[in-house]
Protein backbone atom coordinates (compact mmCIF):
# COMPACT_ATOMS: atom_id res chain seq x y z
CA UNK A 1 0.00 0.00 0.00
CA UNK A 2 1.43 3.33 -1.07
CA UNK A 3 1.48 6.09 1.49
CA UNK A 4 -0.83 9.00 0.89
CA UNK A 5 0.58 12.42 0.22
CA UNK A 6 -0.33 15.50 2.23
CA UNK A 7 -0.96 19.05 1.04
CA UNK A 8 1.78 21.21 2.57
CA UNK A 9 -0.64 24.12 3.07
CA UNK A 10 -3.87 22.43 4.25
CA UNK A 11 -2.44 19.22 5.80
CA UNK A 12 -5.22 17.14 4.23
CA UNK A 13 -4.35 13.68 2.91
CA UNK A 14 -4.75 13.59 -0.87
CA UNK A 15 -4.93 10.73 -3.36
CA UNK A 16 -5.09 12.77 -6.59
CA UNK A 17 -2.89 15.51 -8.00
CA UNK A 18 -4.85 18.51 -6.66
CA UNK A 19 -5.72 19.52 -3.11
CA UNK A 20 -9.52 19.56 -2.70
CA UNK A 21 -9.31 22.57 -0.35
CA UNK A 22 -6.74 25.02 -1.76
CA UNK A 23 -6.54 23.52 -5.29
CA UNK A 24 -2.74 23.53 -4.91
CA UNK A 25 -0.30 20.83 -5.99
CA UNK A 26 2.51 21.04 -3.43
CA UNK A 27 2.55 17.77 -1.49
CA UNK A 28 4.85 15.87 0.83
CA UNK A 29 5.21 12.20 1.75
CA UNK A 30 6.79 13.15 5.09
CA UNK A 31 4.03 13.37 7.70
CA UNK A 32 3.06 11.85 11.05
CA UNK A 33 -0.22 11.09 12.77
CA UNK A 34 -3.69 11.60 11.42
CA UNK A 35 -6.96 13.18 12.45
CA UNK A 36 -10.23 12.20 10.81
CA UNK A 37 -12.81 14.97 10.94
CA UNK A 38 -16.37 13.82 10.22
CA UNK A 39 -18.32 16.83 11.51
CA UNK A 40 -16.22 20.01 11.64
CA UNK A 41 -19.13 22.06 13.02
CA UNK A 42 -19.37 19.96 16.21
CA UNK A 43 -15.75 18.83 16.59
CA UNK A 44 -13.72 20.55 19.30
CA UNK A 45 -10.51 19.27 17.69
CA UNK A 46 -11.52 20.69 14.30
CA UNK A 47 -12.21 24.08 15.87
CA UNK A 48 -8.86 24.13 17.71
CA UNK A 49 -7.01 23.07 14.53
CA UNK A 50 -9.11 25.48 12.42
CA UNK A 51 -10.31 22.67 10.13
CA UNK A 52 -13.54 23.61 8.40
CA UNK A 53 -13.89 20.75 5.89
CA UNK A 54 -14.39 17.08 6.76
CA UNK A 55 -11.58 14.78 5.78
CA UNK A 56 -8.41 13.05 6.89
CA UNK A 57 -5.61 15.37 8.04
CA UNK A 58 -1.96 14.93 9.03
CA UNK A 59 -1.01 16.02 12.54
CA UNK A 60 2.59 16.91 11.67
CA UNK A 61 3.89 17.83 8.21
Amino acid sequence: MASKKVCKKCKILVEGNTCPICKGNQFTDSWKGRIIITDPEKSIIAKKAELKIKGEYAVKV
